[in-house]
């Protein structure tokens, strides 16, 4: 503001005065101020204020100006003081220990309005009595060239000195619960608006969801239901206006009496309180419905409306030549709807716009990151909420709050003891698919997924578990019922995606792409690990990742092939349609070579149908076969799968005793494959495949599925009912131990009895003529029950692991031998000396983790000791 030029108070001329005229000033300086009390305590008659301005004249030609205004401004905030702001904290007394702040029932807004209204009173009154100071001066500075441009400044200058004097009084008596005071009211009057503008808002939704309904009823609409929607319209308007005047005023009131920044601060406060506990509202615990749209209208419809009439009713408009002109916000695509019958919002709107979204998306992303386990969990379900998640965060920029509080919750309620490896698997996998969505290129994926890969690596079935899913999607897990967990849903992906790749080749080659590439360009985030290739080459594979987990490729691939084999083995049919559609998908991922063992196996099956069927065409026709071969065994009931063992994995071959009539069948079909296939032949394997029984009870038959050993034993019971352990062990040619497990089943089944014999090692097993129908799953029907080696000693196949310890016994008297020179080696120097030195035929291509596995084996057989990490021998 430019300076003033005022006339300084000249006491020094005094000395040139005569004692009367002395008296005559100090006289006058004491009519002067008890004519200003007069009138600042309310005596504005016209005798008064003649009086004031001619003691005013008189005081400032003898040089007394400033001490006019000072002792002027004194009398004012004594005043104010004492008329005003002990009355004005007066009103809240009973508000000041907080008692009945929250009380809705307490009437804070009528004393509000009260207190402030008082207030406004004697500040208006106090502003004409300094009005009437600023004539007096004015009216007595000599004429000047430049006299209305100085009145106008010194007006300015001494209102706003007034101003700061209003503001420092208040400030200096300020209750400390006077803040919370404003906020509370600002919260309850927000609330009431929000009430009558939400169902606006719902109004609005609702007309969008039904807007093809709507105008198709255009057409039959009368003139009265416009009329009644019109007048309802005007009235909720009208009701909204009124509400938002009288905040308005109360901004007013409180802006001029200094309040400015605190008052801000409180509605602020009330309008980010009210739009959290909406997002809250709305975002809730259904994820299968995005709610973004919804409280981005919300904020349209509530507290922008809200801001935008209190700003226009403080005066916060455009200045076409400000330079905020023309400025619209980034997130308004369509302003003049925002902001009716404003063509550009002012700044200070374009400001509340861009705070209150961003709060809007920064608390929802809040709740969709505290509630990202459950999100992923319900996954591809909650696909909408993970969208959501993706805004928000693609507008926050916070993907580190999400890796911190996913990391922190995967730790506690997944990488647990107590959750199985399938479970934690298929979290992985939904997991992956739900953060492609929000990190295409997967860079928060690595961070997230370290803690899960580094868990499952030291868990013992986790690649049986991974190879399960890839072959038939439920990982063992039949209660998951989740589609988006099958890894072979990712396997026809990418044979899908490198049928496009393969046909794109050319145009992605192209020199235009490559430019329209290098233009899209952008550098990697600062978390993303600088070992891997840069975010534009970086695709998030699903299957890649979960083989990561591994480590090799190798393991998963062994593991698969046993898997294959064991079920291969116990097929009843030649139907592998779904397993060559698996191999298939497999060696896309893997290659041809790793898959090619697979492949011949599948290969034997087909051979094996081929043959079946060659061998069953030159079998004698039924009636020359002769009635007296009706008893016995047909080639007709028999299927034979004929395998490569050098191409299979290891198989089990357990000695077993079968009937002489299902002997002398496998005989007359080997000796008919040898015609056939000369100079090849067979070898059976007699514990293995599936036999399909029907036992006849008094009333019934039932049907079973079952193992060679099962229905060997169960045949014995033929010609004989009634058997001791040792004796039907012998006949069956199993071990006792092995006889007493096996046999469970027919007794479970209420096919055979057990008690005790007169040994006590040695038990009695008799057939039960009527078998309980409970117990077979019967009642006078038939059943089919599967028995395809659900013990773990029914297994066909040796495991991986076993396979595993077999090849790496080879090792043990080398790693033996190094000991004993060495005397003590690490891990890692044993992994290294192996690979070095045993290069022989069989070479060592053990991975380290399958070498400290083997280890820790030798080390609970006491051969070797493990201290402080050095391997050293047993003593």
């Amino acid at each position: 503001m430019e300076s003033i030029s005022l006339s300084d108070c000249n006491l020094g001329a005094l000395d040139s005065l005569s004692s009367d005229s002395i008296e005559e000033i100090l006289e006058s300086w004491s009519c002067f101020c008890s004519t200003t009390d007069a009138i600042l305590n309310g005596n504005v008659e016209v005798d008064v204020e003649d009086e004031f301005v001619s003691y005013v004249h008189f005081l400032c030609n003898h040089g007394l100006r400033s001490l006019v205004e000072d002792q002027f401004f004194q009398s004012l905030e004594v005043t104010f003081e004492t008329r005003g702001v002990s009355r004005f904290w007066h009103h809240f007394d009973a508000y000041i220990n907080g008692s009945m702040l929250m009380n809705e029932a307490s009437g804070l807004e009528e004393v509000l309005y009260k207190a402030l209204e008082e207030l406004s009173l004697v500040k208006r009154c106090q502003e004409r009595t300094l009005l009437m100071l600023v004539h007096s001066l004015e009216s007595h500075r000599d004429s000047t060239l430049d006299k209305k441009h100085t009145s106008d400044a010194e007006r300015v200058y001494l209102l706003s000195k007034y101003k700061l004097m209003v503001s420092s009084v208040l400030m200096a008596s300020i209750p400390r619960q006077f803040p919370a005071i404003l906020n509370q009211y600002f919260k309850r009057r927000l609330e009431e608006l929000s009430t009558l503008m939400d169902g606006g808002c719902q109004e609005e939704l609702h007309d969008k969801e039904n807007m093809d309904l709507d105008e198709k009823r255009k057409s039959f609409s009368g003139v009265g239901e416009m009329d009644i929607d019109e007048h309802h319209n005007r009235k909720k308007l009208s009701e909204n206006s009124l509400l938002v005047k009288n905040i308005g005023k109360v901004v007013q009131d409180l802006r001029s009496f200094g309040f400015t920044s605190m008052t801000e601060d409180a509605y602020a406060s009330a309008i980010f309180l009210l739009l959290k506990d909406k997002v809250q509202d709305l975002a809730g615990d259904d994820y299968r419905s995005s709610v973004l749209d919804s409280i981005k209208l919300w904020i349209q419809a509530v507290p922008f409306q809200f801001l935008h009439a209190l700003l226009t009713y403080l005066g916060d408009s455009v200045c076409p030549g400000s330079p905020s002109y023309g400025l619209k916000s980034p997130l308004a695509s369509h302003p003049s709807s925002f902001y009716p019958g404003v063509d550009t919002p002012s700044e200070g709107l374009i400001r509340w716009k861009l705070r209150l979204e961003y709060f809007a998306y920064e608390t929802l992303q809040d709740l969709r990151i505290a509630k990202l386990f459950d999100i992923i969990v319900d996954y591809p379900d909650s696909s909408p909420a993970i969208e959501d998640l993706k805004q928000c965060l693609d507008y926050t920029g916070q993907h580190s709050k999400l890796v911190d509080s996913f990391i922190s919750a995967l730790k506690y309620r997944l990488l647990t003891a107590g959750a199985s490896t399938n479970d934690i698997l298929h979290q992985y996998v939904s997991t992956i698919k739900a953060l492609r969505t929000i990190d295409p290129a997967g860079i928060f994926l690595e961070a997230v997924g370290e803690p899960i890969r580094e868990y499952l690596r030291g868990r013992k079935d986790t690649i049986k578990c991974i190879v399960t899913m890839l072959t038939d999607g439920s990982g063992g897990n039949a209660s998951s019922g989740n589609a988006g967990d099958s890894l072979l849903e990712e396997l026809n992906r990418d044979e899908e995606n490198q049928d496009i790749i393969d046909l794109n080749d050319d145009f992605n080659t192209d020199d235009k792409q490559a430019w329209l590439n290098a233009q899209r360009w952008e550098p990697d985030p600062v978390e993303a690990d600088p070992l891997k290739g840069s975010m534009s080459r970086r695709k998030v594979d699903v299957l890649g990742m979960i083989v990561g987990i591994i480590g090799s490729k190798d393991q998963l691939v062994n593991e698969y092939r046993v898997m294959l084999a064991e079920k291969l083995l116990n097929k009843s049919d030649y139907d592998i349609d779904s397993e060559i559609r698996t191999l298939e998908l497999l060696k896309i991922h893997f290659g041809e070579s790793s898959m090619q063992k697979c492949e011949i196996m599948l290969n034997d099956l087909i051979d094996s149908k081929r043959t079946n069927s060659n061998i069953k065409k030159t079998l004698p026709k039924p009636s020359q076969a002769g009635e007296a071969r009706k008893s016995e065994f047909s080639l007709d009931a028999l299927a034979a799968t004929i395998i490569s063992a050098n191409f299979w994995p290891p198989i089990q071959d357990e000695p077993v005793n079968l009937p002489g009539s299902v002997d002398t069948l496998l005989s007359d079909y080997a000796k008919r494959f040898h015609e056939i296939k000369t100079p090849r032949k067979l070898l059976w394997k007699k514990n293995l495949g599936v036999v399909k029984l029907e036992l006849q009870f008094e009333d019934k038959a039932v049907q079973f599925s079952v193992t060679p050993l099962l229905a060997s034993i169960i045949m014995q019971f033929q010609d004989q009912t009634r058997w001791t352990s040792k004796d039907l062990a012998a006949a069956v040619g199993v071990p006792i131990d092995i006889l007493n497990r096996r046999i469970n089943f027919w007794i479970s089944k209420g096919v055979l009895a057990e008690s005790a014999g007169q040994d006590t090692n040695d038990h009695i097993f008799s057939l039960m003529e009527g078998a309980d129908s409970n117990r077979t799953g019967t009642h006078g029907g038939s059943n089919d029950e599967h028995l395809m080696g659900d013990e773990e000693g029914d297994r066909s196949l040796a495991s991986v692991e076993d396979q595993l310890l077999k090849e790496m016994t080879i090792y043990e008297k080398f790693i033996l031998g190094m000991l004993t020179n060495f005397g003590s080696m690490a891990l890692d120097r044993i992994h290294n000396t192996l690979k070095m030195f045993c290069v022989a035929d069989p070479s060592y291509d053990k991975s380290l983790q399958q070498l400290q596995s083997f280890l820790a084996g030798l080390v609970s057989e006491e051969k070797l000791e493990l201290r402080d990490g050095m391997y050293v021998l047993k003593k």
